[in-house]
């Protein structure tokens, strides 16, 4: 059996903004954030995108625990066109309507010069195919982007593209799949022992 934990990327410097590409780094509270959602926990190797607010976290962890770093820039986030960098209030401000458009049909009113959502899932989930077929009966940690976790939950509980920006994951949020024999991954929700 395997098990693979996701885990977002904690509060980056600069605050919200659609950042996609732009590389900043996580803040104090950042690494608190993510400090506190792996404490006491256990992966025999880790996954992470390439951006330094997921590799620097990653590679630290890793060297604590002992265990390989595996960046892929498959796992990166969406890129988000002429919306790069700017807050939501900027956004609506610029771009009048545009947001709401977007969150409503993200098919159809991607911001100009965004990187295409079928070609964004398409790349994420590459690189998370790859990510299950190399981690039989392992516990790995996998360190993204709210986007690219939201491609992997949409895949793994077959929610179309157009709907997977209806699950909110919050900085440094932690969510466990499973993959066990014949059965295809699995989210695992977990109560109180």
């Amino acid at each position: 059996m395997a098990i693979m934990d996701l885990i977002r990327h904690g509060e980056p410097e600069g605050g919200r903004r659609y950042r996609g590409a732009t590389d900043d780094p996580l803040t104090a509270e950042g690494w608190r954030q993510m400090e506190a959602a792996v404490d006491g926990l256990y992966w025999q190797r880790i996954y992470c995108s390439p951006l330094v607010r997921c590799a620097d976290f990653a590679r630290t962890l890793g060297v604590r625990l002992g265990v390989p770093v595996h960046e892929d820039a498959r796992l990166q986030e969406l890129g988000y066109g002429v919306w790069e960098g700017l807050t939501p209030e900027e956004i609506h401000q610029q771009y009048p309507g545009q947001l709401t458009r977007f969150f409503n049909d993200p098919l159809a009113h991607q911001p100009a010069g965004a990187e295409p959502l079928a070609d964004f899932q398409r790349r994420v989930l590459a690189g998370w195919q790859d990510v299950v077929q190399q981690s039989a009966d392992e516990r790995v940690l996998l360190v993204a982007h709210a986007g690219t976790l939201r491609a992997v939950l949409g895949d793994v509980l077959g929610v179309p593209l157009r709907n997977i920006f209806r699950i909110n994951i919050g900085y440094a949020a932690r969510i466990r799949i499973r993959s066990e024999g014949e059965r295809p991954p699995a989210l695992v929700i977990e109560g109180v022992p």
